[in-house]
């Protein structure tokens, strides 16, 4: 099931749906490894999966009756067992192969992070052709509520100590960090503390990739707009500019 970095799988759990007897819906989940694999045979992909509970005030517990069915599927899996996929699926999130000094800017949450993931092994943490070649700058912008919360931060760590200057990493710990105005410091706060190297970027020619929970975007638009009204920019014309350069990448869920 050959995928490039950006793509889906789709999963689809067993069983049926109590409310109809049908079938599960598939659940997409985004690629986690680059094309060749963590194993670099071509042969396997790695996702990034957060098992989705929901926590019962009154039980004080996890409410094993509210358990998301297609990631508590992935979660429970054991070495051996089989899984019904689909695709590869997706355009958006991938890699633009023209010019190998383009410098992408990958901002996410959570479990976000998996497309990123493939972009980073396939361009520092592998030998590939696409690592040997590329000479932009891919800057990583993750946040989470905890620092215990960081997924594959010895990767990054890595990456950033071998190639200091084609890879940057910033962080945005809400619940450890606090904003320039004091409050909790949220993925967009950290962006617009970069806002004018960020838009520097975009304007020479940068990819910028969102990935996470829609909740995310409403954040960083309304910094990105505060930041085109302090230059005098049209926020509209800005955003529609990028869109049709394909510089601007969302995938969110």
């Amino acid at each position: 099931m050959p995928y490039w970095e950006g793509q889906s799988w789709g999963v689809i759990a067993p069983g049926t749906r109590e409310k109809d007897g049908k079938a599960h819906s598939v659940r997409l989940y985004s690629i986690a490894s680059s094309r060749y694999g963590d194993d670099m045979t071509g042969n396997t992909g790695s996702l990034c999966v957060r098992r989705a509970t929901y926590w019962c005030p009154e039980l004080k517990a996890d409410d094993p009756t509210k358990q998301g069915i297609c990631s508590n599927h992935i979660c429970d899996t054991k070495p051996g067992d089989d899984m019904v996929l689909t695709g590869p699926a997706g355009k958006v999130m991938l890699l633009p192969e023209e010019d190998p000094t383009t410098d992408y800017i990958m901002v996410a949450t959570g479990t976000g992070i998996a497309p990123y993931r493939g972009f980073i092994r396939r361009l520092f943490t592998e030998d590939t052709p696409a690592g040997q070649a590329y000479k932009g700058q891919a800057w990583l912008f993750l946040g989470v509520a905890n620092s215990d919360a960081l997924l594959y931060d010895d990767e990054w760590q890595k990456v950033k100590e071998e190639y200091p200057d084609n890879f940057r990493l910033d962080y945005a710990l809400s619940r450890e960090q606090n904003n320039k105005s004091g409050g909790k410091m949220y993925i967009q706060d950290k962006v617009g503390e970069y806002a004018d190297e960020v838009f520097n970027k975009l304007d020479a020619g940068a990819v910028i990739y969102f990935c996470g929970l829609k909740g995310m975007m409403p954040g960083i638009q309304e910094m990105l707009q505060e930041v085109c009204t302090a230059k005098g920019i049209d926020y509209e014309e800005w955003t529609k500019g990028l869109k049709k350069k394909k510089q601007w990448r969302v995938e969110v869920y």
